[in-house]
């Protein structure tokens, strides 16, 4: 059976004269146009926002994957106001003129993001309030301490595994995986779920041939901790949505979590990636860390700031015929919220030198009715991860020249490939958490062999008294008898195991 989580070595590779292909994409398109897709935008997206605010202002009419016509936000104010008019500016994509024309393909690559789904993400109006509620509720629900209790667990565990080698990849062996492991255990999901669930998002937000076999997977995982949760709930945020006066059903509870799950790990990673590339390139703020100018919190600020988790967000629906940053913007036309343009726009950062430590009007959580509903979670989880990983590995070090560092970018994110490092070799001390997990699966274990040993033995015990009777009855005339042999079941595969096989693979 093929696996849905191929190695990166083992993509497949599009075949010549695709739109991957970088050649076979031009900068421009219809109208002369700029793509926001193809090598131009890729390899320097905020080069080509640049070039569309000296071109356009603060709006730029733009080209989506197929050609799709869609309107970048590029000023700041103009994206506040998008953001907070859903009046004009809906999140209902079913809106958008392309889809009512019959205009876009099933197999457009801009479906998994525009697609309209019953969650909150693509309501309005009261519908919006009752599935967000729902949701802000149930997140609310986690407090700091909490949190940072999964963090410091994870951080410590991936840590021990590249602690004695004094190297580590921290984009591959930390970055991706403290987010979604921390996670699973907010949605209540078991511990092994996390490593293939870390290789089902990053294959999901890749696009790769296998995502919708990844979605498959993360929507099974999902479907199996409903079904558990409605028998043994928990203080977990999949138990607090099955049981919210909102009513959600299932379908709806099942959805909320994906877009939890997935969004949540996205913006994570990002963030954990840059600042950590952050803290180890720019001494500055790094002496502004140890020397106590500033908490890691406010940090992150700046981070987010010049590197927002996601470059865009696709979109709003403009309900009717509307002006927006000098540009008339017809009914059913698609806006893309440019975070990363509106954050450098140059009315509200005339210097992009100066600091902003602490500042929280940047635009990477988005603003009014829809702004990020677990943007403190994922802010905490990034802050206590590196505040935690940065104690355990105080002499942390890049191990290559800044330069050398390089970025993939794609239409609405852009990552940092690889951060090698290097640092004082040594043991680390496991966390006192995962010992105790250790020994509930070790005890698990334990009770599932003897359940199966005595099993065992009782339908031995069965088999012999059966015989017995038989030869009783009817010495001459045996019987055929049946033996049932009970099936010791499988000693289940820690996470623990999963995650460090990946690792040394």
């Amino acid at each position: 059976m093929t696996t849905p989580f191929p190695d990166d070595e083992a993509a497949p590779v599009p075949p010549p004269g695709c739109p991957a292909h970088g050649h076979a994409v031009e900068p421009t398109g219809p109208g002369g146009l700029r793509r926001l897709y193809g090598p131009e935008a890729e390899a320097d997206p905020a080069g080509l926002y640049e070039k569309l605010r000296a071109e356009h202002g603060d709006v730029a009419p733009v080209l989506l994957h197929g050609d799709q016509r869609a309107w970048l936000i590029l000023g700041h104010a103009a994206n506040i106001t998008a953001m907070r008019t859903p009046s004009l500016f809906s999140r209902d994509s079913r809106l958008w003129s392309a889809f009512r024309n019959d205009e876009v393909p099933p197999d457009s690559p801009l479906l998994p993001v525009v697609a309209w789904q019953p969650i909150c993400v693509f309501a309005d109006g009261e519908e919006h309030r009752r599935l967000r509620n729902a949701l802000l509720d149930g997140l609310n629900g986690f407090d700091r301490r909490g949190i940072r209790r999964h963090v410091r667990r994870f951080t410590t565990d991936l840590v021990q595994v590249v602690g004695p080698t004094g190297r580590a990849e921290l984009i591959t062996q930390f970055a991706e995986h403290l987010p979604m492991l921390v996670m699973t255990k907010l949605l209540g999901m078991p511990d092994e779920y996390g490593p293939q669930l870390v290789d089902a998002a990053r294959d999901l937000m890749k696009g790769t041939e296998t995502a919708i076999a990844s979605n498959e997977y993360v929507v099974a995982s999902l479907r199996r901790t409903i079904a558990i949760k409605h028998e043994s709930p928990g203080d977990d945020l999949t138990s607090r949505l099955l049981a919210h006066p909102a009513g959600l059903t299932d379908d709806e509870v099942m959805e909320h979590l994906r877009v939890v799950l997935l969004a949540a790990n996205e913006t994570t990673v990002n963030l954990i990636a840059d600042s950590l590339k952050m803290v180890l390139t720019d001494p500055r703020f790094r002496a502004h860390l140890s020397g106590g100018q500033m908490t890691l919190g406010e940090a992150l600020d700046q981070v987010l700031w010049d590197s927002p988790p996601m470059s865009l967000v696709a979109g709003r629906w403009a309900t009717t015929d509307t002006e927006l940053g000098g540009q008339q913007i017809l009914v059913g036309d698609l806006l893309l919220l440019g975070l990363a343009a509106g954050n450098v726009d140059p009315t509200v950062r005339p210097d992009l030198a100066t600091p902003l430590y602490g500042n929280r009007s940047h635009l990477s959580f988005g603003a009014g009715p829809h702004e990020c509903p677990g943007q403190d979670i994922g802010r905490h989880v990034a802050e206590a991860g590196i505040d935690i990983l940065l104690t355990l590995l105080p002499d942390l070090r890049l191990a290559v020249p800044e330069e050398e560092l390089t970025w993939s970018s794609a239409w609405i994110s852009r990552h940092l490939t690889a951060l090698p490092v290097e640092f004082t070799a040594q043991e680390i001390e496991p966390d006192p958490e995962s010992v105790a997990e250790a020994e509930r699966a070790a005890e698990e274990a334990r009770e599932l062999a003897e359940r199966a040993l005595a099993a065992t033995q009782r339908a031995a015990a069965q088999a012999a008294a059966s015989a017995a009777g038989t030869e009783a009855a009817s010495a001459s005339t045996p019987a055929d008898t049946a033996t049932t042999t009970a099936t010791v079941p499988a000693q289940r595969r820690s996470w623990w195991d999963a995650l460090t096989g990946l690792f040394r693979r």
